[in-house]
């Protein structure tokens, strides 16, 4: 069937995967019942709506442990994918298994622009798709899962294709300009970001675990409380963060919870409460715009954060933009329930931890301690010209980082420590914090020698996928990471309102600029973990070729734990 008569209209993606079960969604054009079909068996759910678009969310269920199912999906019995004529291998689930190493790939900060010689000139090569199109010829292996760490989509930097759609229904002559308005234009969005021939064929096949930035909303979006109150002055702002989070919500969101968690949305359960009621399509339009108003007045009433099993190791997906504390006097990148949560899921009883948390939690040194001088600097206590100016370099520059949130970076070093110590069970080999953010990408190691701890505590960036830094900025960046370390130290120590951090860090490799894709791998026993970033080389007349740009080893300091049940995990 010709792509543009298909009732399927996005994915399917593949989301959430398990040992037994797993999710699949979808975009259709229209009400109907999707089925997914393996080995002879095949799960259905009718559509949902949301502001007169149209989806799916199909849970997989009775799989076997390490097993790969290939698998197609139906639209009212009619055959939407694999698409007719495809050039790529059947779409699969591959389930976990708890005796196979985990890897996990992880990236962030995507442009959706055309893949041609000029695009490649001004936004380089797609590192996603580069190894998507690596994995359907067989030269890449194939991760467990992807961790897309944040700005999946760029609701502030239309991309011209998008810039069309917006100028056919509107006047971009007014606000909010050429950037999204509404939830039509994010699900415009969410399609060119995902429709492109070997990025959907990927995103049907690898398990995704997904978190929001600022650019899925907005730049700098809850970098501070002054600019919070600037964006609520506006005529276009409540509208803008309504369907951003309403659309994060279908097209991220959902997908990222494991089904029993799915299950005890407060969302989600009106999508099962009404088909039961009245069989047919459920429409949460307006539940799920009252949520997102809830959410941006109050952090505290929907969590977006979660986890995911991964064989031998956990992942925590942390959201630090919609839960963090703004006002002045008690800024924190995390609200108290938030960082109740994370106390939750901080335990031990597994061989690697990896905290995904879309802004670097450990940035290079000098780059870290400017941030806190400038929280110092535009905090209570400073007069009014300072807190002036050390806002406007805040936003100009983005010192909007966990660095510029010291006490909830305090609160999350000392439980990260807690955990390396064996006090939360046995401790992890690794503990490795994965982000994106920053358009460099680099790995910063914890100096734990003086402490009494029994983990690597490590922070891998991988950015960005396809959007690069501009050149002169990649030079100060540079310079955060060594000739500046000292200098902004010394005058860290000479701000009030600056702390030291309980430990030292420092680069161990990078910084490095290109778009990139990057794989965390856990060793054959357990112990280790290799880590490496992979980009994309032009080849003339032929699709872009994989090449290692860095590859990084980080031995364990323990034995890996075998367990994964912290509940029967003992300390010491």
């Amino acid at each position: 069937m010709p792509a543009d008569t298909s009732p399927l209209l996005l994915g399917p993606l593949l989301r959430f995967v398990g040992e037994h079960e797993a999710t699949i969604w979808v975009e259709t054009t229209h009400a109907a019942r999707v089925e997914v079909h393996l080995d002879e068996r095949s799960w259905s759910a009718a559509t949902f709506v949301v502001e007169d678009h149209h989806y799916a969310l199909v849970v997989v269920t009775d799989l076997e442990p390490g097993q790969e199912y290939e698998y197609t999906v139906t639209v009212d019995t009619e055959p939407v994918w694999p698409m007719p004529d495809s050039p790529f291998p059947p779409s699969s689930i591959q389930t976990l298994q708890r005796s196979r190493p985990t890897r996990l790939a992880f990236g962030s900060c995507r442009t959706s622009v055309p893949h041609d010689e000029e695009y490649h000139r001004s936004h380089g090569v797609d590192a996603l798709r580069t190894m998507a199109l690596a994995m359907a010829k067989g030269s890449a292996e194939r991760p467990d899962a992807v961790a897309l760490l944040g700005d999946q989509v760029y609701a502030d930097e239309t991309s011209p294709a998008m810039l069309d759609f917006i100028t056919s229904r509107r006047d971009t002559s007014k606000p909010p300009y050429e950037e999204i308005k509404d939830y039509v234009e994010y699900a415009h969005l969410y399609r060119l970001a995902w429709s492109e021939p070997a990025i959907r064929w990927v995103l049907s096949v690898l398990p995704s675990a997904m978190i929001f930035d600022d650019h899925d909303i907005r730049d700098d979006w809850n970098s501070s409380w002054a600019w919070r109150q600037e964006m609520n002055r506006t005529s276009w702002w409540h509208e803008r963060l309504v369907a951003g989070l309403s659309s994060y919500w279908v097209y991220q969101h959902i997908g990222n919870l494991a089904p029993e968690e799915l299950a005890q949305d407060e969302v989600w359960r009106l999508v099962g409460d009404r088909t039961d009621a009245a069989p047919g399509e459920a429409d949460i339009t307006q539940e799920l715009r009252a949520l997102a108003v809830r959410v941006d007045q109050d952090p505290t009433a929907y969590r977006w954060s979660y986890t995911r099993a991964l064989g031998e190791s956990n992942l925590i997906m942390l959201d630090s933009r919609a839960a963090r504390v703004l006002e002045p006097d008690r800024r924190s990148m995390l609200d108290v329930d938030e960082l109740a949560w994370l106390d939750e899921q901080l335990v031990g009883g597994v061989q690697h931890l990896f905290i995904g948390t879309s802004v670097p939690y450990l940035l290079p040194p000098g780059l870290h301690d400017a941030e806190s001088i400038g929280e110092s600097l535009a905090g209570p206590g400073r007069g009014a010209l300072v807190r002036k100016g050390a806002e406007a370099v805040r936003r100009t520059v983005d010192l909007e980082h966990w660095a510029a949130f010291q006490s909830g970076f305090q609160e999350v070093f000392d439980l990260v420590l807690s955990v390396a110590k064996g006090e939360r069970g046995p401790a992890p080999s690794t503990i490795t914090f994965l982000s994106g953010d920053v358009h460099h990408s680099y790995v910063a190691e914890v100096d734990t020698s003086a402490a009494d701890v029994r983990s690597r505590i490590v922070q891998a960036v991988c950015s960005p996928i396809r959007n690069p830094m501009p050149l002169g900025i990649r030079m100060l960046m540079s310079q955060m990471a060594k000739s500046l370390v000292r200098p902004m130290r010394w005058w860290a120590h000479r701000t009030a309102g600056v702390d030291d951090p309980p430990l030292t860090w420092q680069l161990t490799a990078g910084p490095w600029f290109d778009n990139n894709l990057a794989v965390a791998e856990v060793d054959d026993d357990g112990r280790g973990l290799a880590l490496s970033w992979f980009t994309g080389d032009l080849v003339e007349g032929g699709d872009p070729v994989v090449r290692t740009v860095s590859s990084v080893r980080v031995d364990g300091l323990t034995a890996p734990t075998g367990s994964r049940d912290p509940q029967g995990a003992s300390g010491g």
